[in-house]
């Protein structure tokens, strides 16, 4: 298994929005706690399609945002360069990953097999009203309705197992002396490491996608994650922007990276 570990420092961040066809788009990624920022986000839109990612570098390593930035751009380059839409959503997020996972492990061919980079990843494309999703780690997508989580990933960790048989309960899952443990990640060992793509997921008119780094969802609730979806004068910017401060506050004085890419349909 794999260990975030934590630092102590000031916080900062910073966020961005697009939109287009109708569509409302917003992305964050806030230092929290830390020395420095290992996550990396991409939103991109291209030919009618979307493509979201949240890369979490793991801090326990060397060049954790090197590990973060190869992700993004490997990814990010393999979609604007395929014909849209998708064909096969899930060949694309399966070859997609593990490009990122080849190149990664290049990274640290010359330092020690403990100590090379890696990264958590969660990612979504979007088009004709349905969603596919991948993830590897602990990084997520959600798919939200109505203020509700209607589903998301189901992280690669000790502790998620443990929710997942019945011996723990979702509110004991935060302060989990494991939570910070993960068993998949891009990089490291050359074998491609486990992940898990999503059947396709149809979208209404109203629905949110989230993709987020642990530092966003360990310090919220799923109702206040839900709260991206309501109804009222505050953009998804302005929301999105606010649970991430929530999200550091609620955890600090030792609040991880945080960010997030949400995509409202």
């Amino acid at each position: 298994m794999q260990s975030k570990t934590r630092k102590d420092s000031p916080a900062a961040g910073s966020d961005d929005a697009a939109s287009g066809a109708g569509h409302t788009a917003a992305s964050l990624s806030l230092v929290g706690d830390r020395e420095d920022n290992q996550d990396r986000v991409c939103l991109a839109s291209h030919e009618g399609v979307w493509l979201m990612m949240a890369v979490d570098g793991m801090g326990g390593h060397s060049e954790g945002a090197r590990a973060a930035e190869t992700a993004v751009a490997v990814v990010k380059r393999a979609f604007m360069a395929a014909p849209k839409p998708l064909l096969d959503p899930q060949g694309f997020l399966h070859l997609a990953l593990g490009r990122a996972h080849a190149d990664i492990v290049r990274l640290g061919h010359s330092v020690s097999l403990d100590v090379r980079p890696r990264a958590t990843c969660a990612m979504a494309i979007a088009q004709d009203n349905g969603a596919w999703w991948a993830h590897v780690g602990d990084s997520r997508v959600y798919q939200l309705r109505d203020g509700q989580v209607l589903a998301r990933t189901r992280d690669h960790s000790h502790v998620e197992l443990l929710l997942q048989q019945g011996l723990i309960a979702e509110s004991e899952v935060h302060r989990h002396p494991m939570r910070n443990y993960v068993e998949s990640c891009l990089g490291g060992d050359a074998a491609v490491p486990e992940m898990s793509i999503s059947r396709l997921r149809p979208l209404r008119a109203g629905d949110v996608l989230l993709a987020c780094s642990d530092g966003f969802w360990s310090g919220l609730t799923d109702a206040q994650i839900g709260e991206l979806t309501g109804a009222g004068a505050a953009t998804l910017e302005a929301r999105l922007m606010r649970l991430g401060r929530q999200a550091v506050k609620a955890t600090a004085p030792y609040a991880d990276n945080t960010s997030a890419v949400a995509l409202r349909w």
